[in-house]
């Protein structure tokens, strides 16, 4: 076939994207077909507009990415596109609406709330707001954000100050919550509608105190745990939790779930990434390994599951 291939972008995960792209790209050459590779660009959609493809597969990370923009744009033209649709993209990515869908369908993730930019113009008052009505150690991150960017773990009141900063850079409306103390694991969710299953289990073990950025991305960041070394009953329902969140937002072809499991074995999901990483270091190419799937044949299963949603 015919593959566009749309990585890079705008957004605080560019170099990320451009990674993901560039594995996408040379698995889709790999298994025989012909690729067009596209550094996504919105002041140039001229590329887009004019784009005659079988197929686009998104590597793109982030805003303007992973959002539901773009995949609105493939739509009013009529082009397949791997992954989930307008809907469940924007909702994946719009954390605090997220939340809500979880926890109206019983799928635990901590306690928040989410404040806006319109309240940072009395920062006093919002700080005042979050001291009431979070017991440190908190969490402070964008609503609207990808990779950990913007995301502090505040443990002292005095760092509450740089923390809102860092997160408004990011978007005009930021999360506190809860901080849960746990072991961090993810699941890989793939399928045809309705017919979705998980990838096993993988424990993330940072080398920085969570997982962050550099713990996402630089080469010995983290240590992967596949499959993670749980009880089979933590594992069903974490693989559980993963498919009815996938099914919540609506997502399509796969995604990748991301949970905090306490000392207690209770799991709390923190979110789902619609487009998950695709680099060397990341995490849904490991689980696909585990099931004993290359780079390559799992690139070609997503194609096949996009083609038929």
């Amino acid at each position: 076939m015919k593959i566009a291939v749309l990585y890079g972008g705008t957004s605080g995960e560019r170099e990320v994207s451009i990674s993901t792209g560039k594995g996408i790209m040379n698995a889709l050459k790999a298994n025989g077909h012909e690729v067009i590779g596209i550094d996504f660009n919105p002041k140039q959609l001229i590329e887009i507009l004019d784009l005659e493809a079988d197929l686009v597969f998104l590597g793109l990370h982030g805003k303007l990415g992973e959002d539901g923009k773009i995949q609105s744009l493939l739509e009013m033209l009529n082009i397949p596109y791997v992954g989930s649709g307008v809907l469940a993209s924007a909702l994946a990515m719009d954390k605090s609406k997220a939340k809500k869908l979880f926890l109206q369908n019983d799928i635990p993730t901590p306690d928040s709330r989410t404040y806006s930019l319109v309240e940072k113009e009395h920062f006093e008052h919002l700080k005042d707001k979050v001291l009431a009505e979070f017991d440190l150690p908190f969490v402070v991150k964008p609503n609207q954000e990808g990779s950990t960017l913007g995301l502090t773990i505040v443990k002292q009141q005095e760092e509450l100050d740089q923390a809102l900063e860092e997160a408004f850079k990011h978007d005009d409306e930021i999360i506190v919550e809860d901080y849960i103390k746990g072991r961090e694991m993810t699941i890989g969710v793939w399928g045809e509608k309705g017919k979705e299953t998980a990838l096993p289990v993988i424990e993330i073990i940072p080398k920085n105190e969570y997982y962050d950025y550099e713990s996402k991305y630089a080469p010995g960041g983290s240590e992967h745990i596949v499959p993670a070394n749980i009880s089979m009953e933590l594992t069903k329902q974490l693989q559980d939790y993963a498919i009815q969140a996938h099914q919540v937002l609506g997502c399509s072809v796969y995604s990748r779930v991301d949970f905090i499991v306490t000392e207690q074995d209770i799991p709390y999901i923190l979110e789902v990434n619609t487009l998950p990483g695709m680099t060397p270091t990341s995490l849904f190419p490991d689980a696909a390994r585990a099931i004993g799937l290359s780079y390559e044949e799992m690139i070609e299963k997503i194609v096949h599951l996009s083609l038929k949603k």
